[in-house]
């Protein structure tokens, strides 16, 4: 009897679904052994793409503060199965699981497909991921899954590049290079070879040893741990609890919250961050050990 394989994701721009493809192929290739079943999350009022900047901006408070939206139900197909694997893919948004993933997780249709099955989960982001993979690790909990694996695919540029790139490409649709910019998110290159990582879930899922999935994963390089980034996320977190909170209780200044926040996000970028960095950097030698803790720690599918 062939193994039911879902395939989980929300995407605009096409990068995550090509990510998710090319991770499904070597189940795909299989398929006397396997049945591969692709769910697209539709929200029933979806996100425009590219945003404008008003548009994207205002999003911020929701997103951050996990409030769903209605989402279209899953298809038949997927309501109707049960699962022997879920690769569930996602983006940040905000330092957050995007809004249409969080709908969905929180959505009565989630723990049905979701219980009692291994999940391995796949982001395609700028840069950091960790913190919400902790959110995310919460959430599966809740729902009974089994995280068996975790890939955390990035955009390799510096930070303040990448900033600028996805930006270019969330306001115009526009991932090539231009001018001095290189092309924004996960490389091309990148994204045609997370077949590579596919291949590794197969072996584990055929042989029966998702149990050592992960350290296989991380061995072959599924993702990448900066300790700055850590420590940008963990600042930015506590920022943004700030600012979304306060935005959502004061309603009617909103429009006028959003321009200060937009302001401020801006000015901590460029002028918080570098501080950060240096920070980061003058305390490395003593801090290396814990540091060193808290990379294998977020490298692992473990919830503290």
């Amino acid at each position: 009897m062939k193994k039911n394989i879902l395939v989980i994701y929300y995407t605009q721009s096409g990068q995550l679904e090509d990510i998710m493809r090319n991770i499904a192929r070597p189940f795909e290739d299989k398929n006397d052994e396997y049945e591969v079943t692709y769910y697209n999350i539709k929200l029933k009022k979806d996100f425009p793409f590219p945003w404008s900047s008003d548009v994207f901006f205002n999003t911020f408070p929701e997103s951050y503060l996990q409030i769903p939206s209605e989402i279209l139900p899953p298809p038949e197909e997927v309501l109707n199965k049960k699962f022997d694997l879920v690769l569930f893919g996602y983006q940040v948004w905000y330092l957050t699981p995007s809004i249409p993933v969080i709908s969905f997780l929180k959505s009565g249709y989630a723990e049905s497909i979701l219980k009692d099955t291994p999940v391995v989960t796949i982001s395609g982001t700028r840069n950091m991921w960790m913190l919400s993979q902790e959110k995310l690790k919460v959430y599966l909990k809740n729902l009974n899954a089994k995280l068996v694996g975790n890939i955390a695919l990035v955009d390799r540029h510096d930070n303040y590049t990448s900033v600028l790139t996805i930006l270019r490409w969330m306001t115009t649709g526009k991932k090539e290079k231009s001018g001095m910019l290189p092309a924004a998110g996960v490389s091309d290159q990148e994204i045609a070879g997370a077949g590579k990582y596919g291949t590794i879930i197969e072996k584990h899922f055929s042989e029966n040893t998702v149990q050592t999935l992960q350290p296989d994963l991380v061995k072959n390089g599924a993702m990448e741990i900066r300790a700055f980034l850590v420590r940008v996320e963990k600042v930015g977190n506590k920022i943004f609890t700030v600012w979304s909170n306060l935005i959502i209780r004061k309603k009617e200044k909103r429009p006028l919250l959003i321009k200060f926040f937009k302001v401020y996000l801006m000015a901590a970028i460029w002028l918080i961050s570098p501080v950060v960095l240096v920070l980061h950097l003058l305390t490395t030698p003593i801090f290396w050990f814990k540091r060193k803790k808290q990379r294998e720690y977020l490298q692992g599918i473990n919830l503290k």
